[in-house]
């Protein structure tokens, strides 16, 4: 298991990519994120509450997101070996 926290400052974007184990993702604060397909293209907007927890398969491919919000938010991402 590895285990970070990250930080997303003000319009900071996190690139498109493969993940390359498991994830389990806990938001720290609320935020808000756009969200970009990586198949479609299609721009969303994404919120999440402190607490949230997402779940991410290894092998999938993740969109490009960019902190939309008014300030940073910090997330845990637990990789599963």
């Amino acid at each position: 298991m590895h285990v970070t926290e990250v930080t997303s400052g003000l319009k900071a974007v996190r690139e498109r990519g493969v993940r390359s184990a498991d994830q389990v993702i806990v938001f720290l604060d609320d935020c808000r994120y756009e969200r970009i397909d990586p198949v479609t293209g299609e721009k969303t907007i994404r919120e999440r509450k402190s607490g949230d927890v997402i779940w991410h398969d290894k092998g999938e491919d993740a969109p490009q997101l960019t902190n939309a919000g008014s300030k940073p938010y910090r997330e845990i991402v637990i990789e599963l070996k």
